[in-house]
């Protein structure tokens, strides 16, 4: 029999397949052939989606979303949360990356080395989430937010931020479960910054780097920019359909669930930002259901990831933050759904963070994909899921 292909995914799948199969043992004695060698390859996303994908035109169509009515949010500007010590949480965001970009007596400001004015606000006070914040396209569309959703506004209708870096404008409302959304425009733009160097990498065949050696300084992973958030939720559906409803926010990866009868029950979401064919992050914005045995039995803000340069950086900065006594939850591993490297953290006030690199790019074609949701597909390799991850 011929061998199958090896430069397509149906190829790759075969071969992981008789890989499992050789690795199996007939009458406890085991089968002659070794196992495969591990294989990685970079496949395009109409053929790495995952069940039965649909196209999004497809999905859209389905849900019955009027994608001109949609709010339309440029890109995740930054988090916002409240800590009760503002020097341990300034002690803790220096070890994990960022840098404070401005400071009074109750509010911190702090920014990585991308293009944002700041990737995380902190205000003194009881711990408390206070939301991802997106920019929109325009001042237009904080006027159609006011309107929208009057009876969810939390600020007093647009409000000009006078004290942040950047100064602009911004409106915050409660999504259906009662998480703060914040939504800004105006911003002044960030001065750029310097962007780490590309490591020369030599493989068994090129070798590009000659004569030049890697060497590394210790020190923290240096944050590039806010990748996304994750919420969890004791309704699901509605707030799924709410942030797609209502948003350039469309499925890049839903997960599901099998009930007794065989029909499939959807109970996570992991969500990209519609910008049609200009490529995006592959998740923007992670939707999860609260499950009966969670250890935090109420709805929570999951965890809020940030970009590194790199595999080197982000192993050095795990290795930083171990030698500064901080807890790690999970990781150094890589993920299958976004494909990105993470490594999460608690930080002092026992909020998760995670750093990532290498993460996937989408737009309007890439199709959807479906999933079960289990703990062995959270990973391609890495420890093992801890229980505390899935809170």
């Amino acid at each position: 029999m011929a061998a199958p292909p090896t430069d397509s995914f149906q190829g790759f799948q075969t071969n992981i397949t008789e890989a499992k199969a050789q690795s199996t043992t007939t009458n406890g004695n085991p089968q002659s052939r070794g196992p495969s060698p591990n294989r990685g390859a970079s496949v395009p996303d109409n053929e790495a989606a995952a069940g039965n994908p649909v196209s999004q035109k497809s999905w859209l169509s389905e849900e019955g979303i009027d994608k001109s009515k949609r709010i339309i949010l440029r890109k995740l500007s930054h988090m916002r949360y409240q800590h009760e010590d503002l020097d341990q949480i300034t002690t803790f965001l220096r070890d994990f990356g960022m840098k404070v970009v401005k400071k009074t007596d109750t509010e911190r400001w702090y920014g990585g080395y991308g293009p944002d004015q700041y990737v995380y606000y902190v205000r003194q006070g009881p711990r408390e989430f206070l939301g991802g914040t997106f920019e929109v396209e325009s001042h237009g569309e904080l006027e159609k937010i006011v309107t929208t959703f009057k009876d969810r506004v939390q600020t007093n209708g647009i409000e000009e931020i006078t004290s942040a870096p950047g100064g602009g404008n911004m409106v915050t409302i409660l999504d259906p479960e009662g998480f703060p959304v914040n939504f800004i425009h105006g911003q002044a733009e960030a001065t750029p910054k310097q962007m780490p160097g590309k490591l020369l990498v030599n493989d068994e065949s090129t070798k590009p780097r000659q004569r030049q050696f890697q060497r590394f300084q210790p020190g923290p992973a240096a944050i590039h920019k806010l990748g996304h958030f994750g919420l969890v939720s004791n309704d699901f559906p509605t707030l799924k359909t709410w942030y797609t409803q209502n948003f350039n926010i469309v499925p890049s990866d839903m997960l599901y669930i099998e009930l007794p009868d065989g029909e499939r029950k959807n109970v996570a979401m992991f969500a990209h930002l519609d910008r049609g064919q200009d490529l995006v992050d592959h998740h923007t914005l992670f939707l999860a259901t609260l499950t009966p045995d969670s250890s935090i039995p109420h709805p929570h803000v999951h965890h809020c990831s940030f970009e590194v340069h790199d595999f080197d950086t982000q192993a050095l900065g795990h290795q930083w933050l171990v030698e500064k006594g901080y807890k790690n939850v999970w990781g150094l591993g890589r993920h299958i759904l976004g494909s990105q490297i993470f490594d999460y953290w608690w930080d002092t006030s026992k909020f998760m963070v995670e750093h990532y690199a290498d993460g996937d790019l989408v737009n309007e074609d890439t199709p959807i994909g479906f999933g079960p949701a289990e703990d062995e597909g959270l990973a391609v390799w890495g420890p093992d899921v801890p229980a505390e991850f899935l809170h």
